[in-house]
């Protein structure tokens, strides 16, 4: 088994059931170990649209990371998820955080994700669950990630504990 942190987002259309779909798929390849609270964030890149829903798990999973990426990609499509450019608003964004301490580099799968570091919309659920994970190439683990980015305050605001995902409490 390995532990892999996923990201999820979502800002079009009925946010939180479209994550709380993603949650209930994901332990189809996998164990739940963890959920963070859930977080609204502004969007990052291309500005002019509404705000993410975000929130971090982390799966224990006999997957591959080709698979699991695949997985994630099928529970994308299923909410009409559309690319239409680059940081385009979406139903539903899944990214594989971290893998182990495994590190690919292909065009199709980067693991870590390549820009983790500088999205506190990242950082900030997975200091919840993981504080004292260690990024593989960086070196540095989560809570020092986001300490480097500063005050983050503006960015996101909690909206609801661990809970958010079952539609309890």
């Amino acid at each position: 088994m390995v532990r892999a942190y996923i990201g999820l987002g979502s800002n079009l259309g009925d946010r939180l059931a479209y994550l709380r779909g993603a949650v209930r798929g994901m332990a189809e390849v996998g164990k739940i170990v963890a959920i963070s609270s859930l977080y609204e964030s502004s969007p990052v890149g291309y500005t002019d649209q509404p705000w993410f829903l975000n929130a971090v798990i982390a799966l224990e999973t006999e997957a591959s990371p080709e698979s699991l990426h695949r997985h994630l990609l099928k529970l994308e499509k299923a909410t009409g998820r559309e690319r239409p450019f680059p940081n385009a608003p979406r139903t539903l964004d899944l990214d594989i955080l971290f893998y182990g301490d495994l590190v690919i580099d292909r065009r199709e799968l980067t693991i870590p994700h390549p820009r983790l570091h500088e999205r506190a919309f990242v950082l900030v659920p997975l200091l919840e669950i993981a504080p004292g994970l260690r990024h593989p190439t960086l070196h540095e683990t989560v809570r020092e990630l986001l300490a480097a980015l500063g005050d983050v305050s503006a960015q996101l605001l909690q909206i609801a504990g661990p809970e958010w995902a079952t539609g309890e409490g």
